[in-house]
Protein backbone atom coordinates (compact mmCIF):
# COMPACT_ATOMS: atom_id res chain seq x y z
CA UNK A 1 0.00 0.00 0.00
CA UNK A 2 3.01 2.34 0.86
CA UNK A 3 4.46 1.58 -2.87
CA UNK A 4 1.49 2.77 -3.87
CA UNK A 5 1.15 6.02 -2.60
CA UNK A 6 4.86 6.43 -3.07
CA UNK A 7 3.69 5.92 -6.98
CA UNK A 8 0.84 8.36 -6.56
CA UNK A 9 3.19 11.04 -5.28
CA UNK A 10 5.87 10.51 -7.80
CA UNK A 11 3.23 11.11 -10.75
CA UNK A 12 1.20 14.15 -8.90
CA UNK A 13 4.94 15.96 -8.33
CA UNK A 14 5.48 14.77 -12.38
CA UNK A 15 2.24 17.10 -13.42
CA UNK A 16 3.60 19.93 -11.29
CA UNK A 17 7.31 19.78 -13.22
CA UNK A 18 5.86 19.21 -16.20
CA UNK A 19 3.51 22.76 -15.47
CA UNK A 20 6.54 23.86 -14.28
CA UNK A 21 8.38 23.32 -17.61
CA UNK A 22 5.20 24.99 -19.55
CA UNK A 23 5.31 27.90 -17.53
CA UNK A 24 8.96 28.45 -18.47
CA UNK A 25 8.11 27.95 -22.07
CA UNK A 26 5.05 30.58 -21.84
CA UNK A 27 6.49 34.19 -23.20
CA UNK A 28 6.36 36.89 -20.79
CA UNK A 29 8.33 40.58 -21.14
CA UNK A 30 11.58 38.95 -20.53
CA UNK A 31 13.58 36.95 -22.10
CA UNK A 32 14.18 33.63 -21.25
CA UNK A 33 16.59 30.82 -23.10
CA UNK A 34 13.44 28.28 -21.77
CA UNK A 35 11.40 30.09 -24.81
CA UNK A 36 12.97 28.39 -27.86
CA UNK A 37 13.15 24.85 -26.20
CA UNK A 38 10.34 23.07 -27.52
CA UNK A 39 11.31 24.42 -31.32
CA UNK A 40 12.51 21.66 -33.48
CA UNK A 41 14.65 22.29 -36.62
CA UNK A 42 14.45 20.55 -39.61
CA UNK A 43 18.30 19.27 -39.48
CA UNK A 44 20.29 16.79 -41.60
CA UNK A 45 17.15 14.87 -42.50
CA UNK A 46 15.52 15.00 -38.77
CA UNK A 47 13.12 17.21 -36.74
CA UNK A 48 16.28 17.72 -33.68
CA UNK A 49 15.46 20.31 -31.27
CA UNK A 50 16.90 23.59 -31.43
CA UNK A 51 18.90 23.88 -28.33
CA UNK A 52 20.64 20.79 -29.93
CA UNK A 53 21.39 22.74 -32.68
CA UNK A 54 22.52 26.35 -30.95
CA UNK A 55 24.23 28.27 -28.47
CA UNK A 56 21.10 29.84 -26.76
CA UNK A 57 21.38 33.21 -24.60
CA UNK A 58 19.33 36.10 -23.49
CA UNK A 59 22.37 38.44 -22.73
CA UNK A 60 20.01 41.47 -22.03
CA UNK A 61 16.42 41.52 -20.84
CA UNK A 62 14.73 41.75 -24.26
CA UNK A 63 16.77 39.84 -26.19
CA UNK A 64 17.37 36.21 -27.05
CA UNK A 65 20.67 35.43 -28.91
CA UNK A 66 21.10 32.02 -31.15
CA UNK A 67 24.54 30.65 -32.36
CA UNK A 68 24.19 28.12 -34.51
CA UNK A 69 26.92 25.32 -33.90
CA UNK A 70 27.36 24.61 -37.93
CA UNK A 71 26.80 28.09 -39.63
CA UNK A 72 24.96 26.52 -42.92
CA UNK A 73 22.30 25.69 -40.55
CA UNK A 74 21.31 29.66 -40.03
CA UNK A 75 18.79 29.49 -42.48
CA UNK A 76 17.01 26.15 -40.87
CA UNK A 77 16.91 27.41 -37.38
CA UNK A 78 15.68 31.07 -38.66
CA UNK A 79 12.82 29.35 -40.62
CA UNK A 80 11.91 27.21 -37.55
CA UNK A 81 11.56 30.44 -35.14
CA UNK A 82 9.18 32.48 -37.93
CA UNK A 83 7.03 29.36 -38.00
CA UNK A 84 7.08 28.61 -34.15
CA UNK A 85 3.99 30.27 -32.48
CA UNK A 86 6.10 32.27 -30.43
CA UNK A 87 5.68 35.19 -32.81
CA UNK A 88 8.95 36.70 -32.86
CA UNK A 89 10.84 38.19 -35.54
CA UNK A 90 14.40 37.14 -35.78
CA UNK A 91 17.52 38.67 -37.67
CA UNK A 92 20.85 37.49 -38.48
CA UNK A 93 24.35 38.51 -39.26
CA UNK A 94 25.26 35.29 -40.89
CA UNK A 95 26.78 34.10 -37.25
CA UNK A 96 24.27 34.69 -34.80
CA UNK A 97 20.37 34.98 -34.87
CA UNK A 98 18.80 37.85 -33.00
CA UNK A 99 15.28 37.82 -31.14
CA UNK A 100 13.86 40.85 -29.60
CA UNK A 101 11.08 40.44 -27.41
CA UNK A 102 8.56 43.18 -28.01
CA UNK A 103 7.01 44.64 -25.30
CA UNK A 104 3.69 43.08 -24.36
CA UNK A 105 0.56 45.07 -24.64
CA UNK A 106 -2.05 44.41 -22.30
CA UNK A 107 -4.68 42.62 -24.54
CA UNK A 108 -1.63 39.96 -25.54
CA UNK A 109 -0.77 39.78 -21.23
CA UNK A 110 -4.44 38.78 -20.20
CA UNK A 111 -4.86 36.53 -23.07
CA UNK A 112 -1.19 34.75 -21.37
CA UNK A 113 -2.69 34.67 -18.24
CA UNK A 114 -5.70 32.76 -19.60
CA UNK A 115 -3.04 30.20 -21.20
CA UNK A 116 -1.70 29.88 -17.86
CA UNK A 117 -4.63 29.27 -16.16
CA UNK A 118 -5.75 26.71 -18.77
CA UNK A 119 -2.31 24.91 -18.17
CA UNK A 120 -2.47 24.75 -14.39
CA UNK A 121 -6.00 23.78 -14.70
CA UNK A 122 -4.43 20.96 -16.82
CA UNK A 123 -1.95 20.35 -14.62
CA UNK A 124 -4.92 20.08 -11.21
CA UNK A 125 -7.16 17.22 -13.29
CA UNK A 126 -3.72 15.57 -14.18
CA UNK A 127 -3.37 15.64 -9.89
CA UNK A 128 -6.85 14.39 -9.85
CA UNK A 129 -6.79 12.01 -11.83
CA UNK A 130 -4.03 9.79 -10.20
CA UNK A 131 -5.77 10.63 -6.98
CA UNK A 132 -8.44 8.25 -8.87
CA UNK A 133 -7.26 5.71 -9.96
CA UNK A 134 -5.17 5.31 -6.59
CA UNK A 135 -8.16 5.44 -4.57
CA UNK A 136 -9.97 2.90 -6.41
CA UNK A 137 -7.27 0.60 -6.60
CA UNK A 138 -7.67 0.79 -2.52
CA UNK A 139 -11.24 0.18 -3.09
CA UNK A 140 -10.51 -2.81 -5.28
CA UNK A 141 -8.35 -4.14 -2.74
CA UNK A 142 -10.61 -3.49 -0.23
CA UNK A 143 -13.42 -5.45 -2.56
CA UNK A 144 -10.69 -8.17 -2.98
CA UNK A 145 -9.96 -8.51 1.35
CA UNK A 146 -6.56 -7.12 0.30
CA UNK A 147 -7.00 -4.06 2.37
CA UNK A 148 -9.08 -3.53 5.20
CA UNK A 149 -11.67 -0.95 6.33
CA UNK A 150 -9.35 0.98 8.37
CA UNK A 151 -5.96 0.88 6.16
CA UNK A 152 -8.47 2.05 3.00
CA UNK A 153 -9.63 5.10 5.10
CA UNK A 154 -6.27 6.01 6.23
CA UNK A 155 -4.95 5.45 2.44
CA UNK A 156 -7.76 7.76 1.11
CA UNK A 157 -6.41 10.20 3.83
CA UNK A 158 -3.22 9.82 2.90
CA UNK A 159 -3.85 10.56 -0.92
CA UNK A 160 -6.03 13.56 -0.11
CA UNK A 161 -3.77 15.27 1.88
CA UNK A 162 -1.17 14.27 -1.28
CA UNK A 163 -3.27 16.15 -3.86
CA UNK A 164 -4.06 19.01 -1.36
CA UNK A 165 -0.42 19.38 -1.40
CA UNK A 166 0.58 19.76 -4.96
CA UNK A 167 -3.05 21.54 -5.79
CA UNK A 168 -1.36 24.45 -3.76
CA UNK A 169 1.78 23.60 -5.60
CA UNK A 170 -0.16 24.34 -8.71
CA UNK A 171 -1.94 27.64 -7.32
CA UNK A 172 1.51 29.18 -6.00
CA UNK A 173 3.23 28.65 -9.55
CA UNK A 174 0.29 29.86 -11.45
CA UNK A 175 -0.21 33.09 -9.15
CA UNK A 176 3.70 33.61 -9.68
CA UNK A 177 3.58 33.07 -13.00
CA UNK A 178 0.41 35.61 -13.04
CA UNK A 179 2.31 38.26 -11.58
CA UNK A 180 5.31 37.80 -13.66
CA UNK A 181 3.02 38.11 -16.80
CA UNK A 182 1.24 40.98 -15.85
CA UNK A 183 4.22 42.90 -14.59
CA UNK A 184 5.38 45.99 -16.75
Amino acid sequence: MRERIEDAKRRMEGATKNLANEFAALRTGRASTALLDRISVDAYGAATPLPQLAKIHAPEARLITVQPFDKTMIQDIEKAIMESDLGLTPSNDGNTIRLPLPQLTEERRKELVKVAHRMAEEARVSVRNVRRDVLNEFKRGEKDGDVSKNDLGRAQDDVQKLTDAEVKSIDEMLARKEAEIMEV
